[in-house]
């Protein structure tokens, strides 16, 4: 009898648990295109439009929130939804980031998408750079040096009219830096650079176009061990 009676316990418990809530995904862009030139916003005034952004579903989700960040301005917009699209008035003529974090309501953990860059059509022909991505050394990293002191700078740029001509690479101990180290062509993405031990260093990409247009990563830095 009592075998019988451990048996229906067990069964009641596991019976009643419940499944611990999954954290979200991480949400799939689908649209705007990366590193595209989006011309399919809806003019609202002769300096912005209404642009449609889009993802697909991700599981465990609820909710989600757009993030698209103005790259010449730092100036983020968002936009919460339950669907998996939205739409934000943006600045014509003007490179843009943006991502998606999606949200359980029954857990504290949220995932965020890959960040993606597009042009937002205005009237130029000619389009500035996308501030390059920095992918090596990220803000605040330590990095071992090598056996001959150096590290390696490592970086990723894009451009919709596809005529980056090469990049300026700054490297100082100081902020903003003011040393140009290299300038390296465009078919070039990372570079050696040598360094002093136990010393935090500061660096940045100016991207450069045939037509003269600029843009600037912004300044990040990192420890040299």
């Amino acid at each position: 009898m009592r075998i019988v009676l451990v048996i229906f316990i067990s069964l009641l418990f596991t019976a009643c648990k419940k499944d611990s809530p999954k954290p979200p995904s991480a949400a799939v862009l689908t649209f705007p295109l990366q590193n595209s030139l989006c011309t399919t916003g809806v003019s609202i005034t002769p300096t912005t439009s209404r642009v449609e952004f889009k993802w697909q579903t991700a599981d465990n989700t609820n909710t989600y929130e757009l993030r698209v960040a103005n790259l010449l301005t730092g100036i983020t917009q968002t936009a919460n939804t339950q669907f998996t699209s939205a739409e934000l008035t943006i600045e014509k003529g003007t490179p843009y980031s943006w991502l998606v974090v999606t949200r359980n309501t029954e857990v504290q953990e949220t995932a965020s998408s890959a960040t993606w860059q597009f042009f937002n059509a205005g009237s130029q022909i000619s389009h500035t750079p996308f501030p390059a991505q920095i992918i090596t050394p990220l803000s605040g990293a330590s990095v071992v040096r090598d056996i001959n002191g150096d590290i390696v700078l490592e970086w990723s740029g894009a451009d919709v009219d596809n005529d980056i001509v090469g990049y300026e690479i700054f490297l100082d101990t100081i902020s903003p830096p003011q040393v140009l180290v290299a300038s390296p062509a465009s078919s070039v993405s990372s570079i050696k650079i040598n360094t002093i031990a136990n010393t935090i260093y500061y660096w940045k990409v100016i991207t450069k176009d045939t037509e003269g247009n600029s843009s600037d990563s912004g300044i990040y830095s990192f420890r040299a061990l």
